[in-house]
C-alpha cells in the first residue's frame, strides 16, 4: 500500500542518489570536470589560502658567498559565504490516495516530479555558474502592461517564479512566466502590470535569490571585488581578456592558451563557449581539415583542439568562449545534495493549510577559483 511514509522512504533511499549523482554530472560539461570538496569550509563560509606569485628565497652567487635570505610564500585568503541551493517538489494527497494501490501509478508520479525536479535545478544551477553572483538573469528595458521587453531571454522559461528590481526597489514579487517569445525577447508576468518610463531599466531575478547566488565565471573575470578582494593594486587576480576577437582563428585561440601560460604557469585543459560560437569555429576548422572529437565525463562530447576538449554551454554568453585550468577551480560544500528533514525525520511535510506535500532538496556551496590569472575570455567574436 502506497503511503507517505512509503513515499518518504523511497525519496531518501532510492532517489537521492540517482538525483545527486544527475545534479553533480549532468547539469553542464564544466560542472562534471570541477572537483567538490568539504575542505577549507568553516561554518557558514569557504575560507581559501592561496598562495601569490613565488618563493623568493632563490637566488645565485659565489662559491663561499652569503646564501639567499629566506623569503617564503606569500598568500591571500579567499573569504566568501556558503551559497544556499534549493530544488523542492510537491504531491498533492488526491494524487497519493489516487494511487494508493496502485504502485506502478505511485512510482511513475515520482519519476515525474523528480525528472521535473532535476531538470529545473539543473537549469537553475548551470545558469549560476556562468553568472556574476547577482542572480540577474534579464535586463528589462521597455514594458506594456503585462509584457515586458528585455535585452536577452535566453536565462528565462515558462513557469519561472520571477521578481524584478529597479536597483534596490522592488516593482514584481513572485510573479510567475506565462509567457517567453524568442525572436521579440518579450516576456509575460501573469498578474503584474509595471510601467517603466522611458529610459528606465530593471533586471529579473529568481524569486527571492537577488543577490544570493554562488561566484559564476562572470563575477571571476569582471567583479571589482572577488571573495573579499580587491582587484586595484593586485593584478594577479585579473584573467587574461580580449574583448574584440571578430573573426576567431586557430592563431588567437592559440595566442591566449599560451599568454595563459606565459603570466600564470597555468595551463589550460577544457574550453567553453557558445553554440553559435563553436559553430564558427568548426567551420573554421572543418574547411581545411578533420575534426578531432573527444568523449568526457559526465557523457558530453566535446570538439578538440590541440587535444584540449571545447564544449557549449547554453548559459554561456553570446559571442564568448572561456578558457579555463578546471584544476584552479574548487565547488567548496558543508554537503552534497540532500533532504531537508524534520525533527521527525520525514522530508515529505505537509503544507500549512494546503492539502499538498513538499520535498526540499538543499545543498550549501560555493564555487571558488584559486587563480584567476590563469584563466581568459574571448568575446565580441562572430558567431555562426
Amino acid at each position: 500500500m502506497v503511503t507517505t511514509q512509503t513515499a518518504d522512504n523511497v525519496l531518501k533511499s532510492y532517489y537521492l542518489s540517482a538525483v545527486t549523482d544527475q545534479l553533480n554530472k549532468s547539469v553542464n560539461p564544466f560542472l562534471a570536470q570541477i572537483k567538490q570538496t568539504a575542505s577549507d569550509v568553516w561554518g557558514r563560509d569557504v575560507r581559501k589560502a592561496v598562495r601569490v606569485g613565488l618563493n623568493g628565497g632563490i637566488g645565485a652567487g659565489t662559491e663561499t658567498g652569503t646564501l639567499p635570505e629566506a623569503a617564503g610564500n606569500r598568500y591571500e585568503q579567499f573569504v566568501s559565504t556558503l551559497k544556499n541551493l534549493y530544488g523542492t517538489i510537491e504531491i498533492s494527497d488526491k494524487a497519493i490516495r489516487a494511487s494508493k494501490s496502485n504502485e506502478g501509478a505511485f512510482v511513475d508520479l515520482l519519476n515525474d516530479e523528480m525528472r521535473s525536479l532535476v531538470e529545473s535545478a539543473s537549469c537553475n544551477f548551470g545558469r549560476m555558474l556562468f553568472g556574476d553572483g547577482t542572480g540577474a538573469i534579464a535586463k528589462v528595458t521597455g514594458s506594456s502592461g503585462t509584457v515586458y521587453t528585455c535585452d536577452s531571454v535566453d536565462n528565462l522559461a515558462e513557469g519561472m517564479v520571477v521578481d524584478m528590481y529597479n536597483d534596490t526597489t522592488k516593482l514584481i514579487d513572485g510573479k510567475r512566466i506565462t509567457n517567453v517569445d524568442q525572436k521579440t525577447k518579450k516576456v509575460t508576468i501573469g498578474g503584474a502590470a509595471v510601467t517603466l518610463a522611458a529610459g528606465d531599466s530593471a533586471n529579473f531575478y529568481i524569486h527571492n535569490s537577488k543577490d544570493m547566488e554562488i561566484t559564476g565565471l562572470k563575477a571571476i573575470f569582471d567583479s571589482a571585488n572577488l571573495y573579499g578582494v580587491s582587484r586595484s593594486g593586485n593584478a594577479w587576480l585579473d584573467p587574461y581578456k580580449e574583448d574584440s576577437v571578430g573573426t576567431l582563428t586557430e592563431a588567437a585561440l592559440q595566442k591566449a592558451i599560451d599568454t595563459v601560460e606565459e603570466r600564470s604557469g597555468s595551463r589550460v585543459n577544457f574550453i567553453v563557449t557558445s553554440p553559435g560560437v563553436r559553430r564558427a569555429f568548426f567551420n573554421t576548422l572543418s574547411a581545411y581539415r578533420q575534426i578531432d572529437t573527444m568523449e568526457l565525463e559526465g557523457g558530453f562530447r566535446a570538439i578538440s583542439f590541440n587535444g584540449i576538449p571545447i564544449v557549449t554551454d547554453r548559459f554561456c554568453q553570446k559571442n564568448t568562449m572561456y578558457l579555463l585550468n578546471t584544476e584552479d577551480f574548487g565547488l567548496h560544500q558543508l554537503c552534497d545534495w540532500q533532504w531537508l528533514e524534520g525533527e521527525d525525520g520525514k522530508v515529505l511535510k505537509q503544507l500549512s493549510d494546503k492539502p499538498v506535500f513538499r520535498a526540499t532538496l538543499v545543498k550549501y556551496a560555493e564555487l571558488m577559483c584559486y587563480r584567476p590569472a590563469g584563466q581568459a575570455r574571448l568575446s565580441g567574436i562572430t558567431e555562426a
